[in-house]
């Protein structure tokens, strides 16, 4: 990687050799480092060494932004490695000042953003500057002090001059972080295509809900969940927590989150995979779409000619007007309802009640689950 004195590493997704990139709290810590010796020694190193949480080392390239009178503000840009997301390329900066007073205060200025809701890894009111980059930050700081021999203190303040332009782009609206993008990361290393990103954000808002005083979650895996939600259930979409494919581990992060109930509401072209217990819903586990519902409609009493006709569709709404022209579409749905409701109780932990809604864009509502109704009987109560 060009801007980091190591060897590059790599991981390998769908047989392709990615590199790997870093995080924004790493590029904050080495700036702060930066800064902090250059303030101490009046020389700015090309390159500041990092250890990282998991052992790690990196050397990133640092760039001098300006220097003054006991204040020097030293910056490093974002290298997201194979998996550029709108961070990538942006500069973190991080101006660093004596205080009389020993001990490292970190705050943040423009274009980092702030924290307006609980539940995040920062109470309200506080920069979104995540705990483990706040710990990376103090230990370059000390360790540019410790070298020096200084024991005073120290005021870093972080800035990313595209921050919010950038932000807009991200999670940060819908999470309640305003004004600015976040400095995250837990290990310093950013993964190409890290399934693992998308499902922290599924955790991280749960965790906001519950934390709102909410014990009952709705489940939407993407646009037409939410739009059904809103536009047909009477939900406002602050109430839905979009999971994408991850149905599996979003399910399984309701226990720690103090959920007592789940509602999935989703199109018939996601859901019914569930009706096979297929928990991540992405096509490349698996399709067997017609194929769930042409066992469906043989249980149901469907002919061959049904079957055959079904297999042939590209499109669950296909499938469902054969359903409908063979008079089988309502109890064909109640049958995969059935099959999803075991498949989703056989997923969650005991004590959790779960329920699922199915619809079609072009035919509407097509089934419910045996709890789907009270469970949202229960979210509209509970506000």
């Amino acid at each position: 990687m060009g801007n980091r004195d190591m060897p590059d590493s790599y991981v390998y997704r769908d047989g392709k050799k990615l590199r790997c990139g870093y995080t924004t709290g790493a590029c904050a810590a080495a700036a702060a480092g930066a800064a902090a010796q250059t303030l101490l020694t009046g020389d700015m190193p090309a390159r500041t060494v990092l250890h990282l949480p998991g052992g790690q080392t990196l050397a990133l390239a640092t760039e001098l932004i300006s220097e003054s009178t006991g204040r020097v503000s030293c910056g490093v840009r974002k290298d997201g490695g194979d998996d550029r997301d709108v961070t990538h390329g942006a500069l973190i900066i991080a101006q660093v000042e004596k205080e009389r007073t020993p001990g490292i205060t970190i705050t943040g200025g423009p274009g980092v953003g702030r924290v307006t809701a609980p539940g995040l890894d920062q109470p309200p009111g506080s920069y979104a500057i995540n705990r483990v980059p706040r710990q990376m930050i103090r230990e370059a700081v000390e360790a540019a002090a410790a070298a020096c021999g200084y024991e005073g203190g120290f005021l870093v303040t972080l800035l990313v001059p595209e921050g919010e332009a950038l932000a807009a782009k991200t999670f940060n609206p819908s999470l309640g972080i305003e004004g600015g993008i976040s400095i995250l990361g837990t290990s310093g290393i950013v993964e190409p295509m890290s399934e693992r990103a998308l499902v922290d954000t599924i955790r991280l808002e749960m965790q906001m809900q519950a934390a709102r005083g909410r014990r009952y979650c709705i489940l939407c895996p993407g646009n037409y969940g939410m739009d059904y939600l809103s536009g047909v259930m009477g939900f406002e979409k602050g109430h839905a927590i979009k999971c994408g494919n991850f149905i599996g581990e979003a399910i399984d992060m309701a226990p720690a989150c103090h959920m007592k109930g789940l509602l999935l509401t989703g199109h018939l072209g996601k859901l019914v995979k569930l009706g096979a217990g297929m928990m991540n819903t992405h096509s490349r586990y698996g399709d067997g779409r017609m194929e769930i519902l042409c066992a469906c409609a043989l249980e149901a009493g469907g002919d061959i000619a049904l079957l055959k006709g079904i297999m042939a569709c590209v499109s669950t709404d296909a499938a469902v007007a054969l359903l409908k022209k063979a008079q089988l579409a309502t109890p064909v749905m109640e049958i995969l309802m059935k099959k999803i409701e075991y498949h989703l109780q056989r997923r969650v932990l005991e004590g959790i009640r779960i329920g699922a809604v199915v619809f079609s864009n072009e035919y509407g509502l097509l089934g419910q689950t045996t709890e789907a109704a009270a469970l949202a009987g229960e979210i509209r109560e509970e506000g």
